[in-house]
């Protein structure tokens, strides 16, 4: 998700070209650990490459890597808030 927090990333924002190869392998892999107690699986989930464009394409069906950021996010988000009962 974008810095305020309030949209998705998109596939074309700005910040998508920042990442590196090995920095979208490692959102991959916390993509499959989080998502597993889900049962979110995506085995074939990989870097692909970096376009000329500067961003990484991920082999993750046909979803960018942006798509990655959004459901780690949501799923960072679910991890803050789901606090353990008090009772």
């Amino acid at each position: 998700m974008t810095a305020d927090h309030r949209r998705p990333t998109g596939p074309a924002d700005a910040i998508m070209r920042t990442y590196t190869e090995p920095e979208v392998a490692s959102l991959l892999d916390e993509l499959q650990e989080r998502g597993r107690k889900f049962g979110l699986l995506w085995p074939g989930a990989a870097t692909d490459h970096v376009g000329v464009d500067g961003r990484v394409s991920v082999r993750f069906g046909t979803a960018p890597a942006s798509t990655v950021l959004n459901l780690l996010a949501i799923l960072r988000h679910y991890d803050r808030t789901e606090a353990p009962c008090d009772s």
